[in-house]
């Protein structure tokens, strides 16, 4: 099983996949910072009592965010913030292990960071390579610590990186293959001095939903159909001031349609039939991670529903999933399919792609595949 999928599932949400707004909890007041030593008493306390509990259930148990558990680990760095620099910085390092999750889906994979982008006026960069392929919204980036901790066996490394309100947004794991000595020095050059206080914000309240009757149904429809590019979808929900899935339930069944909330282990189990290569899209408040492949070995462990390839791992918490769209969104390249999972609260967990690259149509055989296992009366 993966680093961060537990037998019992974290309820903490984090907030959507980001693309529409930014982070409102960055310029939130902060909340009162627990007594570093206080809490690491309590969190030793809470260990031998739950084994194997990960740090993000521990903090939600604690009443803390998981960037405040960690700056109270002894073993903890606190790292500067020049997210950019650093990730570009691991391009030196050799394999590392890449994880993203929210709080229903955990993605991990394993190679090396290749090709890096920052765009500092965006607050945005990009890893692309054939292992570790991410998007990065790194304006959501608040905090980061360079940890060492003691397991079963031996000593765990990694980068953690959180949001303003203390939740992950991405980890970078070392593994037997990372060069260490390139990994010290990138620790020590991006590890502050002194680190400052650690700023965490609260929540903000949940926005609500506009009333259906206010939005301009037909305008929605056109303005769909009227895509260029599957990123003109962030454009599009900004402009009617719509949610997510909001716009999927009133755009029009041809273009989006509810499905069976399990569809995703149909559709798994038959892409590892036909071995047909798929793009798997999970994102953190500040991450989005894919994979791109095939998909080899399924495995149900508990509640987690897991792919468990080599170099790549994938972890979904079942019971997290409430609703799952087969969602066609038109391009230059003509419709692009996919199927994506969300959660009871409207965030987007898991989107499924057929592969496709650059200015690359869509496989007719995904296409298909996707009209078959959705098609009413067919589903389990």
């Amino acid at each position: 099983m993966s680093l961060e999928a537990s037998t019992a599932a974290s309820t903490t949400k984090s907030q959507p996949i980001p693309g529409v707004a930014a982070d409102p909890s960055i310029s939130s007041p902060t909340h009162t910072t627990p007594d570093p030593e206080a809490l690491w008493h309590r969190w030793q306390a809470l260990k031998p009592t739950q084994p194997g509990l990960r740090a993000r259930e521990a903090a939600e148990q604690l009443g803390v965010s998981e960037a405040e558990l960690l700056a109270c680990h002894p073993q903890s760095r606190r790292l500067s913030e020049d997210w950019g620099a650093l990730i570009a910085d691991l391009r030196a390092v050799g394999p590392v292990m890449a994880l993203t999750r929210n709080h229903a889906v955990v993605i991990e994979k394993t190679g090396p960071v290749e090709e890096v982008s920052i765009y500092p006026e965006h607050g945005m960069g990009q890893v692309v390579g054939e292992a570790i392929d991410l998007r990065l919204f790194l304006r959501h980036w608040q905090s980061g610590f360079a940890l060492r901790e003691p397991t079963d066996s031996g000593t765990r490394e990694s980068l953690q990186f959180f949001d303003g309100r203390g939740t992950a947004v991405h980890k970078i794991y070392r593994v037997k293959a990372t060069d260490a000595s390139a990994w010290e020095a990138l620790i020590a050059r991006h590890c502050w001095p002194q680190a400052p206080a650690l700023q965490v914000a609260p929540a903000p309240p949940p926005t609500p939903q506009r009333p259906d009757h206010e939005i301009d149904i037909e305008a929605l429809r056109t303005a769909w159909e009227a895509m260029r590019n599957t990123h003109d979808f962030f454009g599009l929900l900004r402009r009617f001031q719509v949610e997510r899935r909001q716009a999927l339930r009133l755009v029009g069944s041809d273009l989006a349609r509810r499905v069976a909330p399990t569809c995703y282990r149909t559709l798994f189990e038959r892409v590892r039939e036909h071995a047909m290569p798929v793009m798997l899209f999970v994102g953190s408040p500040g991450c989005i991670q894919i994979h791109t492949g095939p998909i080899q070995r399924l495995k149900t462990v508990g509640p987690w529903y897991n792919i468990l390839d080599p170099d790549f791992n994938l972890h979904l918490w079942m019971d997290g999933v409430a609703e799952s769209w087969l969602v066609r969104k038109p391009t230059d390249q003509g419709v692009v399919t996919s199927l994506e999972c969300y959660d009871d609260a409207g965030e987007l967990l898991l989107q499924c792609f057929g592969k496709r690259k650059g200015a690359e149509s869509e496989s007719p055989q995904w296409r298909a595949l996707l009209d078959e296992i959705t098609a009413p009366g067919w589903l389990r």
